[in-house]
């Protein structure tokens, strides 16, 4: 927990998972933007680097900390530290995944999964929620998934976290509609992200290349409908066309083909 100071400080945007992938390109996206930065991600992921490249290049005030969202005491000692600053948008990006038969996942890694994709976005949401309100005006953004939109065989509980993302966001944002907060919730499709998923894209072959986009595009394209109100972001046309087809496309024919181009993953 320590800060790198640019400049007197208003409002912060707190954002976990900062340190790569798309926490990091969030994280220029705002501050290329002039905000000011509450950045979180594990140890040992050179954060203390980033913010300080962060806070010279853009001359923003940042501060950070390190700590494992899987353990419920460290999502309560997020928000005491995050709450001494005045925060007017959360990004919920921290989260992960994997793919792999039921019967032999790793229930350890299962109780992560559930941990950091569903349990650290509700209650770090709900703790850091009267600071939100208390500003002018706020936002949360909610990290989801295109597989939250319907289950997938070999990948069971990451699209059952992922739907409750959404399911979360959308609820949330109605029930504060007249209010000063806003809530959006976005939908990646596949992103190069670190050499594990970009192994598993290429498995993947072509159906993985599908709504292909880097990280930067999706933080630039996340943040701007988010300040539009966008309540359901899907970044890219390929990614909207998957979108449609999961409406439209019977389950029953959906799953199982879905389901047979993911297990391509780990064969």
């Amino acid at each position: 927990m320590n800060k790198i100071n640019k400049q007197n400080t208003t409002t912060y945007t707190l954002i976990t998972g900062a340190s790569k992938g798309l926490g990091r390109s969030f994280a220029f996206e705002l501050a290329g933007r002039g905000k000011n930065l509450l950045l979180v991600s594990l140890a040992g992921e050179q954060l203390e680097e980033l913010s300080e490249e962060l806070a010279s290049r853009f001359n923003i005030e940042i501060h950070f900390y390190e700590g494992d969202l899987s353990k419920k005491k460290t999502v309560y000692a997020i928000a005491e530290w995050a709450n001494r600053f005045e925060t007017d948008t959360l990004i919920n990006n921290a989260g992960i995944g994997g793919s792999g038969r039921f019967e032999v996942a790793d229930p350890v890694l299962l109780s992560r999964m559930i941990q950091i994709n569903v349990y650290s976005t509700a209650i770090l949401t709900r703790l850091m929620l009267p600071n939100l309100l208390r500003q002018q005006k706020s936002f949360v953004l909610n990290v989801s998934s295109m597989a939250a939109f319907g289950p997938i065989a070999y990948k069971t509980v990451y699209p059952a976290t992922k739907a409750f993302v959404l399911s979360f966001s959308r609820g949330l944002n109605e029930e504060f509609r007249k209010s000063n907060l806003f809530v959006s919730v976005l939908h990646p499709g596949p992103m190069r992200t670190n050499p594990e998923v970009i192994q598993r894209i290429e498995k993947l072959g072509f159906f993985g290349c599908i709504g292909l986009l880097s990280t930067e595009q999706m933080a630039h394209n996340a943040i701007t409908q988010l300040y539009r109100r966008n309540s359901l972001i899907i970044p890219g046309f390929m990614n909207k066309v998957n979108w449609l087809l999961f409406q439209i496309v019977p389950i029953w024919i959906r799953l199982p083909m879905v389901s047979w181009i993911f297990r391509k993953e780990f064969q």
